[in-house]
């Protein structure tokens, strides 16, 4: 089955505006008519909620959290890309959407990443209207910085805190349409089930992680907005409530999921330090700005910095090399996370590491502090310099961060046609939960370009398409399908209670997340997937009969929570290894080691895989079925990556 994305026709630069004058609309007095439920109040689902709230739709929104202001969206630290050109160093719109289409490799749309770079420059005016504190020259003009994978100056930031300040954005619109009485949220409610009615998502059924009840809701459409799955290696850079629990819950309701292997290593994060450890902490992009990676350029004073007898001051600047300007002279240390993240890999796979465990390398500020002084370098990263003092012990002013690449970002998800539907009718998806925009490697500074995107433009235009033909009947509750969906919670609730086994949710999660990252990680063979696969129905037997899940299921009980979660991640990662295997190419963060150039970087095979691959669940004991959404380039050509 080859899938249709609905991509409108016409230019490029038309193709939005002219889509958006055709589709149908529902008129001020009917919007109070309609309900909508929106899932996850991060970015893109505190900007939808708002925006529909806005436009008059009765919104039903929730989150997991105890407010809006947990969601994983402040983490996103290094800023917000946008083609204004306020640098007058070249940047325009078409440069932006060709920067994406070849940061991702050549795997994502065109018409969606046009739209995308075109809305950027709107997303920026929002978040000034609403007082995100974006940094600013001695003019008043704000201020950019360089991300990867670009040449110019694009990304705005508000020093390290850039997802902070934009979801206090949206969080403050959010909290108007609630005030409003067009938004009801409701806190700590966990997604467990999509409803789906004569093929249509209709509602959800919920869990209150307070009180433990089991509750419906519906809606005439629903929007998830629940973030990507990187937990699944156990390890990663994402907030540990962080999961995959409403995309595959919908995909095994029928929603299709969209290249699950797409996942993104981030360069810039501090190195593990031990099994005790339950998350990673990513140092941001923007880092790259003004720190040069390096690593010694002689094996022996590697293993001396291993051994802790000299440290990096001690190594002369001629006995330092810089691999990243070396390797990649136009680009230099801003190269797009996939490349950086191979290349830190590579030197420490070599030996030249330089932490105990070899697996690190170094990010020094000194020429920028010599040549700008310490006080700029405080003021454009003073937080992160004192979140990695905290956790390293070691002070970035004095001596270079050590930096290894860690698991920040998926860009696959549920599949999404050009109007963020998914395969289930009134089933909308926004933000990191949806394939994106961005092929199989996601530039640096975009994800919160793509979630505002979502939640304040294209779904508020897109859904009305939907809601205009659904008719103006109250939803309800009752009915088989609700019944049906309810009855399954409190069945999968209640297996895991009983199980009563001898390991432990955390014990499961670990041995899932050490497979996950040694043969689905930065680097991938045919025999390493196919271990993996056979690993992970090892650990999901093991969860199946050994799980321990201590409590009930009447009150606040975190182990249950967890539970669930995991075991969705258990299948997703059998998944997402199986996409992985069939995917024989490298591209973007997929990277199959039997297909690389000579120079190790990824070759990508554009006759036989320039697809988005689609999964469709077919049930819990029959293979997945593959869908093929073939990619077709009009305006920019696939050409071998070079960021030389």
């Amino acid at each position: 089955m080859k899938l249709d994305a609905k991509i409108p026709q016409g230019p490029l630069e038309t193709k939005w505006r002219d889509y958006k004058s055709k589709l149908k609309l529902v008129n001020p007095a009917n919007k109070r008519k309609l309900d909508v439920i929106v899932v996850g109040t991060g970015l893109a689902g505190a900007a939808a909620a708002a925006s529909m709230g806005e436009l008059g739709y009765n919104v039903h929104a929730f989150s997991f959290h105890d407010s809006p202001r947990r969601a994983h969206s402040i983490a996103a630290q290094g800023g917000i890309n946008a083609a204004k050109n306020y640098h007058n160093d070249g940047d325009s719109v078409y440069r932006l959407f060709y920067d994406t289409v070849k940061g991702g490799d050549y795997r994502a749309r065109e018409g969606n990443v046009y739209r995308l770079a075109e809305l950027s420059v709107n997303i920026i005016d929002q978040a000034v209207a609403q007082g995100v504190p974006f940094a600013r020259e001695y003019g008043g003009m704000l201020d950019n910085r360089s991300f990867g994978g670009a040449q110019v100056s694009r990304t705005f930031y508000a020093k390290g805190q850039t997802g902070q300040q934009l979801l206090l954005g949206a969080y403050s619109a959010l909290n108007r349409q609630i005030h409003e009485g067009t938004v009801k949220m409701y806190n700590r409610h966990e997604m467990l089930d999509v409803v789906v009615v004569n093929g249509h998502a209709k509602g959800i059924i919920t869990r209150n992680l307070l009180t433990g009840e089991i509750k419906r809701f519906a809606a005439h459409a629903v929007v998830l907005a629940t973030g990507g799955y990187g937990n699944v290696y156990f390890l990663s850079t994402n907030a540990m409530l962080s999961n995959v629990t409403a995309s595959w819950r919908a995909h095994k309701r029928g929603a299709f999921f969209a290249n699950p292997c797409y996942t993104q290593i981030h360069p810039t994060c501090i190195p593990t330090s031990g099994d005790y450890q339950s998350k990673l902490t990513l140092m941001s992009e923007s880092l790259r700005n003004d720190g040069r990676v390096w690593v010694p350029k002689d094996k022996a004073t590697a293993e001396r910095v291993q051994r802790g007898e000299i440290t990096a001051n001690d190594i002369a600047e001629a006995d330092r090399d810089y691999f990243l300007e070396r390797r990649y002279p136009a680009f230099g240390n801003l190269v797009p996370r996939d490349v950086a993240s191979r290349a830190a890999k590579e030197r420490c796979d070599a030996g030249f590491g330089v932490n105990a465990t070899g697996l690190s390398v170094f990010l020094d500020f000194k020429a920028s502090i010599d040549r700008l002084g310490e006080h700029t370098i405080a003021e454009r990263y003073g937080n992160l310099f004192e979140m990695y003092e905290k956790i390293s012990g070691e002070n970035p002013y004095k001596m270079p961060m050590k930096i290894y690449p860690a698991v920040h970002y998926t860009m696959g998800g549920l599949w999404v046609d050009y109007n963020l539907m998914s395969t289930i009718p009134g089933l909308y998806v926004g933000g990191e939960a949806n394939f994106s925009d961005h092929g199989a490697n996601r530039l640096g500074a975009s994800a919160l370009m793509q979630g505002l995107a979502d939640g304040y433009f294209v779904l508020p235009a897109t859904i009305g398409d939907y809601l205009a033909g659904v008719g103006f009947d109250r939803p309800s509750t009752v009915g088989k399908e609700f019944d049906e969906a309810e009855d399954n919670v409190k069945t999968q609730t209640s297996s895991m209670l009983a199980t009563k086994g001898k390991k432990t949710v955390d014990e499961l999660h670990k041995r899932l997340g050490h497979i996950m990252w040694e043969y689905v990680g930065m680097a991938r063979t045919e025999a390493g997937l196919k271990k993996a696969i056979g690993e992970i129905q090892q650990v999901k037997e093991d969860f199946k009969k050994d799980v321990n899940v201590p409590g009930s299921g009447d009150s606040l009980n975190d182990s249950l929570e967890k539970a669930g979660r995991v075991k969705d991640f258990i299948e997703l990662g059998e998944l997402m290894a199986r996409d992985a295997l069939n995917r024989n190419e490298s591209c973007g963060g997929h990277f199959r080691e039997e297909y690389q150039t000579e120079d190790g970087e990824a070759k990508r095979d554009d006759t036989n895989y320039s697809y988005v691959a689609a999964w469709e669940y077919k049930g819990d004991n029959t293979p997945q079925e593959l869908h093929k959404e073939e990619l077709k380039f009009d305006v920019v050509h696939p050409s071998q990556r070079s960021y030389k």
